[in-house]
C-alpha cells in the first residue's frame, strides 16, 4: 500500500500544498488502492478514473499558477450513488436507476469540486437508501475490511468501506436513521450527521424527505469536520436548507485533540445504557470510553429521555410514509428502467411492470407500509400519531440539553454481524437502528467515532449535540479520538 494512501486528509492536504506530492500523484494512488482490493470489498458501483485523474491536473494547474485553493484541495473523496454527479452513473443502489446518468450536480457535489476535492467514484448502498446493511443494494453487497465475510453497516456501508480499505480519505454517506453512524461504528471509521437543514438535500434521492441529511465519513475527527465545513451551508435551491452559518466544527475539532473537557457535560441516556438488545462487549467498550472522557475533565450527568423507546415503531411509520410518495415519480415514463412497452400495453400496465422488475424487495415493503399508513382511514392512527410521538421524542431532546452540552449512547447495539443472518427478519435489521433513530427524529447533529474493539470488530461512541450546535460533537469526538486513537483494519492484501 502507497504512503499516500495511509495519510488521513489533513496530511494528505498538507503534502499537496507544500509540493511533496501532487494531487494527480495522490488520485493515482487511491485509483490504485481501488483497483488492487475493491474486487474484496466492492465498495464502489462506479469509478471515474478519468474524471478523477482531470480534475487532479487542473487543481495542480491553479496551484503552479499561484491561485488560492480551499482546505481540501486535491483530496480524493468516494460519492455515496444518491447523490447527482452531471454525467457519471448514478442508481441509489436500485435496478430502476440503472444506467442513469444526471444532467446537473447535487449542491453538495457542487461543493466539493468548487473545493477542490477529487472525486474518484459513486460508492454501493442499500437500495434508495433503505437498509442496514448494503445488503439490499440491487448490485450486490459491500464486504466489511475488518472481516469480509460481515457486513459493512447500511445504508452507506460502501462509503464506510471505502474509507476503512483506504480507497479514499473521505466519503459522502446520507443519513436518514443512523446510514453515516451506523456504516461508521461497524467499519471503525468516524461518520457524522450534521444538523437537518446543515447541508443541502438538492441532486439528493429523496428517501424521506423530513429526515435524509448528507454528511461526512472520514478516518479521523479532524477530516471529518474538515468535510463538513467544505459541504455545508445553506442553499436556495433547498426549501429546508437553514440561513445561518456553518457552527465552527474544524475550530472546535482542533481544540478537542487538546485533551481537555474540563466542565463540559455529557448526558448519559438511562434508556440506552440499561443496554436492553444490545451487546455486553459493545456496552463495556462504551463505558470504557465514558471513563476515558471522566479522566479529561468531562462529567457525566444521567438523564431521562422516556420517549425513545418509541422512536423505532415512529420511525418506520414516518419514513415509509415519506419514501411511498417520494418514489411515485419512478414510473417508467420520464427516466429510468421501461418494461413492457410494447405498443399493446397500457401506460398501468407498463408502470407496473416497470416497478416489479426495478425495486427490490425491501424498497417494495416500506412502500407498501407507507402507502398503507398514509391511506384514506389509517393516516390519523398511524402516520398522525407518529408525527406526536416524535414531538414527544423532541421535548425529550430540548429538556436534556438544559441539563448537559451533549448525549452520549452507543452507536449501535451490535458489532458488525454475518452476511444473511438478519435479512430472514426484517426487525431484527431495524434494530441496527435503535441508538441512531432518535437524533434523526428530532433533527440534531450526531457523531459516531470508534472507542474499540468487541471480539476483534469495531464498536462505535454516538454523541448527540442540539440543533446547530455541530460543533459541540466534534469537540467531544475529538477528545475522544485523543484518548483512545484510531483503529487499524487487517490488512487485504495477499
Amino acid at each position: 500500500m502507497s504512503d499516500l494512501t495511509r495519510m488521513t486528509a489533513a496530511e494528505l492536504a498538507g503534502t499537496i500544498a507544500k509540493g511533496d506530492a501532487s494531487a494527480e500523484e495522490v488520485t493515482r494512488a487511491h485509483l490504485d488502492r481501488i483497483t488492487a482490493v475493491d474486487g474484496k470489498v466492492h465498495a464502489f458501483l462506479h469509478v471515474d478514473a478519468d474524471g478523477a485523474i482531470d480534475a487532479a491536473r487542473k487543481v495542480d494547474a491553479k496551484r503552479a499558477a499561484g491561485q488560492e485553493l480551499g482546505p481540501l484541495a486535491g483530496v480524493p473523496i468516494a460519492v455515496k450513488d444518491v447523490l447527482t454527479t452531471r454525467g457519471v452513473p448514478t442508481t441509489a443502489g436500485s435496478k430502476i436507476l440503472e444506467g442513469w446518468r444526471p444532467p446537473y450536480d447535487s449542491t453538495v457535489v457542487e461543493r466539493l469540486r468548487d473545493a477542490g476535492t477529487v472525486i474518484l467514484g459513486k460508492t454501493n448502498m442499500d437500495e434508495f437508501a433503505m437498509g442496514s446493511s448494503t445488503e439490499y443494494s440491487a448490485y450486490g453487497p459491500t464486504n466489511n475490511p475488518w472481516d469480509l465475510g460481515r457486513i459493512p453497516g447500511g445504508s452507506g456501508g460502501g462509503s464506510a468501506a471505502a474509507v476503512a480499505a483506504y480507497e479514499a480519505p473521505l466519503a459522502i454517506g446520507t443519513d436518514t436513521g443512523g446510514s453515516i453512524r451506523q456504516p461508521g461504528a461497524v467499519t471503525g471509521t468516524v461518520g457524522a450527521k450534521p444538523t437537518y437543514g446543515g447541508t443541502s438535500r438538492y441532486g439528493l434521492i429523496a428517501f424521506s424527505s423530513s429526515l435524509d441529511t448528507p454528511g461526512p465519513c472520514a478516518r479521523t475527527v479532524l477530516d471529518a469536520a474538515l468535510l463538513h465545513e467544505v459541504m455545508a451551508g445553506h442553499d436556495w435551491r433547498d426549501s429546508t436548507s437553514i440561513p445561518q452559518p456553518v457552527p465552527p466544527v474544524v475550530e472546535a475539532a482542533r481544540r478537542g485533540m487538546s485533551g481537555d473537557l474540563t466542565g463540559v457535560k455529557l448526558g448519559l441516556v438511562t434508556e440506552f445504557d440499561a443496554g436492553e438488545g444490545a451487546e455486553p462487549g459493545v456496552m463495556a467498550a462504551f463505558h470504557d470510553a465514558l471513563a476515558a472522557l471522566t479522566k479529561l475533565g468531562a462529567e457525566i450527568v444521567e438523564v431521562s429521555a422516556p420517549h425513545f423507546q418509541y422512536a423505532l415503531p415512529a420511525y418506520y411509520l414516518i419514513a415509509p410514509s415519506e419514501c411511498s410518495s417520494n418514489l411515485a415519480r419512478f414510473d417508467g415514463v420520464r427516466f429510468g428502467l421501461r418494461v413492457g412497452d410494447d405498443g399493446n400495453r397500457s401506460l398501468e400496465e407498463v408502470m407496473s411492470l416497470t416497478r416489479e422488475a426495478g425495486f427490490g424487495a425491501e424498497v417494495k415493503r416500506r412502500i407498501m407500509l407507507g402507502t398503507y399508513a398514509l391511506s384514506s382511514g389509517y393516516y390519523d392512527a398511524y402516520y398522525g400519531q407518529a408525527q406526536k410521538v416524535r414531538t414527544l421524542i423532541t421535548q425529550d431532546f430540548n429538556a436534556a440539553f438544559e441539563q448537559v452540552d451533549v448525549l452520549v449512547s452507543p452507536t449501535t447495539p451490535f458489532v458488525a454481524f454475518p452476511f444473511g443472518s438478519r435479512t430472514s427478519d426484517p426487525y431484527q435489521m431495524y434494530l441496527a437502528d435503535l441508538f441512531t433513530i432518535p437524533t434523526n427524529l428530532y433533527g440534531g447533529p450526531g457523531i459516531s467515532v470508534p472507542c474499540g474493539l468487541s471480539e476483534g470488530l469495531p464498536v462505535g461512541f454516538q454523541i448527540m449535540a442540539p440543533t446547530m450546535a455541530d460543533d459541540r460533537m466534534y469537540r467531544v469526538a475529538a477528545a475522544l479520538e485523543s484518548a483512545v486513537g484510531t483503529l487499524t483494519p487487517p490488512s487485504l492484501e495477499g
